[in-house]
């Protein structure tokens, strides 16, 4: 080992970052903020999130990560709780009706009350999924959520959105359940497949375009350090993208507005996860559908060329896919008219006008995404972070 390395190694890892999500009460007089933590060895803060009140806690968490889910399990049981573990299919398997009818038995069976709590321990799909189950279990509970993935501490494990799919799409059962707190503990990236890691970078991105340009900067200046998960590029991108969906989410908490804008890239995205039967990575089929938009806002005159090619040559810094196959669109456009933005038959999605100026966008004909899909389409496609 080098003395740089050393001296790194044995350098003490800087203090936590603490965004808050929100501020006030509700209707019911609930608090709406919650903290975001973002560091290392950060399961000794769990209790203080869970909080004196619960008596039981349900880690909930993937096969892949029973280990993990073990420790924290543990941890709750020497902090005073009656810990409980239920383990649920990884990633999109997770997200299906009859894995919520489980973790909801599980509940029953161990008298869960209104004062316990859920802890979701994985990457986005199980904080969807858990979240979901805090949200209908005594019409709600307290979920705190420890987020193991890039993907999940940027993305699903801020701004209290739950859901699971059904075959007619992805997340259209739901519901808005807002966290007691996230704690993003940056060593468990450590062990993170590259291609997942890079995958969840393309929400990283998303947050760039419509907000903070200093995103862009960052991997535009060092594509390499931004997907090694020991450098302080990963974390101020990460710090930077919940940055950006805190103050978006703290503005529109149930998604009547602006809040749209967090959808950027995601009205494709969805069809291309539905069509591929959630065998694409999340990231790898946003970073398609924000090419796709920026063609779009270009070919309806509302992006300048500047800003439509940015997206292609920021994505593919980091290998991300920005085609996908010519022989799909029909499919692609049913899933599009599913999407939860549409009003109606009215097709709408969040385009630019500019660097950081997101809108959502009614559009009047497909016809016209059907020549902006012909920008993206190949013959052939697929990268390994698509598989």
């Amino acid at each position: 080992m080098s003395h740089q390395a050393e001296t790194e190694a044995s350098a003490p890892a800087p203090e936590p970052t603490i965004i808050t999500v929100g501020e006030g009460t509700g209707n019911g007089g609930q608090e709406l903020g919650y903290d975001v933590i973002i560091g290392n060895g950060l399961l000794s803060r769990l209790p203080s999130l869970v909080g004196p009140l619960a008596e039981r806690v349900l880690v909930i968490h993937p096969r892949a990560l029973r280990a993990t889910g073990d420790v924290v399990r543990e941890d709750l049981e020497k902090a005073g709780y009656q810990a409980l573990v239920a383990e649920i299919p990884d990633a999109e398997e997770g997200k299906h009706i009859q894995v919520a009818a489980f973790c909801w038995q599980v509940l029953g069976q161990n008298d869960f009350t209104r004062s316990d709590a859920i802890v979701a321990v994985g990457g986005g799909a199980v904080t969807d999924a858990a979240g979901f189950v805090a949200a209908t279990w005594l019409r709600g509970i307290r979920v705190v959520h420890m987020p193991t993935t890039l993907l999940g501490m940027v993305d699903a494990a801020v701004g209290g959105k739950t859901g699971i799919n059904t075959s007619e799409g992805k997340n259209l059962v739901g519901s808005f359940h807002q966290p007691a707190g996230v704690l993003a503990d940056l060593d468990t990236l450590l062990t993170l497949p590259r291609n997942e890691l890079v995958a969840g970078l393309a929400e990283v991105v998303k947050c760039g375009f419509i907000a903070d340009e200093r995103i862009l900067e960052i991997i535009e200046a060092s594509p390499e350090q931004a997907q090694n998960p020991h450098s302080w590029q990963v974390r101020e991108l990460i710090e930077r993208a919940i940055a950006v969906k805190a103050r978006v989410v703290g503005e529109d908490m149930l998604e009547s507005g602006v809040r749209e804008s967090l959808n950027y890239g995601h009205t494709l995205g969805h069809a291309i996860e539905l069509a591929e039967r959630y065998q694409w990575r999340h990231g790898a089929a946003i970073s398609v559908g924000m090419i796709f938009a920026a063609e779009l806002s270009r070919s309806l005159g509302r992006l300048d060329d500047a800003t439509a090619d940015r997206h292609h040559s920021v994505l593919n810094l980091l290998g991300l896919p920005t085609t996908y196959r010519d022989d799909r669109w029909s499919q692609l456009l049913e899933g599009i008219r599913r999407d939860k933005k549409n009003r109606g038959d009215q097709l709408r999605f969040v385009l630019l006008g500019g660097q950081g100026q997101p809108s959502t966008v009614e559009i009047p004909d497909a016809s016209i995404l059907f020549a902006t899909y012909q920008e993206i389409a190949k013959p052939e496609t697929g990268t390994m972070l698509s598989l």
